[in-house]
C-alpha cells in the first residue's frame, strides 16, 4: 500500500499512526497539495491530503475511509469496534477530533495564504472558540474516551499534537485530565511517536 501524505498532516497521520498500529506496512509519498500537475489530484480531484493506493483498486481517501480500510485489511474490529455502540462512539470521536483538526487548519490557512492587509481576526478567533469549545467537553468527559486504541483515539491524539504544532501548547491550561489521557495513549499505541512531525 502507497499513502500520499505531507509530514505535518494531522489527517495523514492518523492513517500512519494506525497502519503502524496495526502492522500493515505502507510505502510513503510526498504529495504537494499546491501543485496542480502532482498526480494527487487526479487521485483525489478535491486535491487533498492523504490518500491510499492500494493495488488496483479506486485511490481511498479521506482519512476516515482509509482507516476503516486498514481496519478491514487487519481483519477488522481492530480499531474500528463491531458492537454497535461502541463502533458508534469511535466514528464520532473520530469526527469530532477531524473538526478539530479542520479549524486548526484553517487558522493555518488563513495566515499562510491570505495577505495580511485582508486577514480576518474574527475567522481565526472563531476557529480557535470551536477548538477550546471541544477540548473543554473532552476533557469534562475524559474517562468515556477509554484507553482503547480506535479510530477516534488514534484521530483525537493527532488533533491534540497537531493543536501543539500550530497553535501552541496553551490548550493543555485547564485540560489537565486531556494532558493524562494524551500520555496514557502514547503509552498505549507506540508507533503515534513514530509519526510525530518535524518542529514548526
Amino acid at each position: 500500500m502507497r499513502l500520499r501524505y505531507s509530514p505535518t498532516s494531522p489527517f495523514a497521520r492518523k492513517v500512519r499512526t494506525a497502519a503502524g498500529h496495526l502492522g500493515l506496512p505502507l510505502d510513503l509519498e510526498l504529495a504537494d497539495t499546491g501543485n496542480e500537475s502532482d498526480t494527487l489530484m487526479r487521485q483525489n480531484p478535491l486535491g487533498k491530503l492523504p490518500v491510499l493506493l492500494d493495488g488496483d483498486r479506486a485511490p481511498l481517501f479521506d482519512s476516515p475511509v482509509i482507516l476503516a480500510w486498514l481496519d478491514h485489511k487487519a481483519g477488522g474490529g481492530k480499531i474500528l469496534p463491531t458492537e454497535t455502540d461502541a463502533r458508534f462512539e469511535a466514528m464520532r470521536l473520530e469526527a469530532l477530533a477531524d473538526g478539530i483538526m479542520d479549524a486548526t487548519l484553517l487558522v493555518v490557512y488563513e495566515q499562510r495564504f491570505r495577505p495580511e492587509s485582508v486577514r480576518f481576526d474574527g475567522w481565526t478567533d472563531r476557529q480557535k472558540l470551536k477548538v477550546s469549545r471541544a477540548l473543554a467537553a473532552l476533557n469534562a468527559d475524559v474517562a468515556a474516551l477509554g484507553s482503547a486504541v480506535t479510530t477516534g483515539t488514534i484521530a483525537l491524539a493527532c488533533a491534540l499534537e497537531y493543536a501543539d504544532l500550530r497553535l501552541g501548547r496553551g490548550w493543555r491550561e485547564g485540560n489537565d485530565a486531556l494532558v493524562e489521557w494524551l500520555a496514557a495513549f502514547h503509552a498505549a499505541c507506540p508507533s503515534f511517536a513514530t509519526t510525530a512531525p518535524p518542529a514548526a
